[in-house]
């Protein structure tokens, strides 16, 4: 199969387009797998593609242990058969080759396929990493470095590589108009002024959507066990706070805590919880090391489950 440059849609138009073709769009995205696309429909209208990407890792994440499998090994293998024969899709077609792997030597494809069969053998799954930006030499060492880990360990590195093919896919697919509050460019960062900064976002995985209207408190955590609290902030439609938690000045290393008012915000929504409900508060408790650097604290959250992680 030869990679075709894919249709470029407007996010406005996908926002607007009835659902099937909204999945027939953006089916691909993840690989072979366009149920992602038909949950994080539910969640439009989108502000922004980073607002799509965040509900579709939120569909993945709250999909279950075995959906979450079957979308792993519905990847093909680097430089593997399917390549060689190219029986890609036409993203997967483009990705490997801008990282030079549809040109290897015989020595190098065949160093690929020990690698995927040791990998498979191990994992019972394909090896799976965002190739865009990469060399057949950076995949080849982090085929080896990754090979040595626990089961469980790649699998949740498979499914954040899985995510940050999806973006890029996403990027690829998708122009996001510009509003009159969007600026074109942003400013470019004062030497010796660090840019770090705290963000949150809070999406609703019981209904597929941002969770607009949740409750968040920013507290400090002291060395003495006690708390400092920083500031309050409700998440708008987007699921997000309007300005960045911690930025500047007030980004400083240290250990902190959200506290997500979730029993409240699922309450409003009028949803039948039990008395006390099993996720009323949560807490997700973090440290800053690097206070330039930004940290995005995301919660994924329903009555009954939530998850989180450093996103970007």
């Amino acid at each position: 199969m030869t990679a075709t440059e894919p249709k470029r849609f407007p996010l406005s138009a996908l926002n607007a387009m009835p659902a099937a073709r909204f999945v027939e769009a953006l089916g691909e995205v993840y690989e072979h797998s366009p149920w992602v696309a038909r949950r994080a429909a539910v969640g439009r209208p989108f502000s922004s593609i980073g607002v799509l990407h965040d509900v579709m890792v939120a569909a993945v994440r709250a999909a279950g242990p075995e959906a979450q499998d079957e979308l792993i090994r519905a990847h093909p293998d680097l430089a593997g058969k399917a390549a060689r024969a190219r029986d890609l899709t036409d993203a997967s077609t483009s990705e490997q080759a801008g990282a030079g792997l549809d040109s290897l030597t015989d020595d190098e494809y065949e160093r690929f396929d020990r690698l995927n069969r040791a990998y498979r053998e191990k994992f019972d799954f394909p090896f799976i990493i965002a190739v865009k930006g990469l060399t057949k030499n950076d995949i080849l060492r982090a085929f080896e470095q990754r090979i040595g880990h626990d089961e469980e360990t790649e699998r949740q590195t498979a499914l954040d590589q899985i995510a940050r093919i999806a973006r890029f896919r996403l990027n690829a697919l998708i122009v996001e108009e510009l509003s009159a509050e969007t600026p074109e460019t942003l400013p470019e960062p004062r030497q010796g002024f660090a840019m770090g900064r705290l963000t949150t976002h809070v999406l609703d995985t019981a209904n597929g959507r941002p969770a607009a209207g949740l409750k968040i408190h920013l507290i400090r955590l002291e060395p003495d066990g006690g708390g400092h609290p920083l500031k309050t902030v409700i998440t708008n439609a987007d699921g997000r706070a309007d300005q960045p938690l911690l930025e500047g000045a007030a980004m400083v290393a240290g250990a902190y805590e959200l506290l997500f008012e979730a029993g409240a915000y699922f309450r409003e929504l009028e949803i039948d919880l039990p008395d006390p409900p099993f996720l009323d508060e949560i807490p997700i408790r973090f440290a800053i090391a690097d206070a330039g650097a930004h940290y995005h604290v995301p919660l994924l959250v329903s009555p009954w489950s939530y998850s989180t992680y450093r996103g970007s």
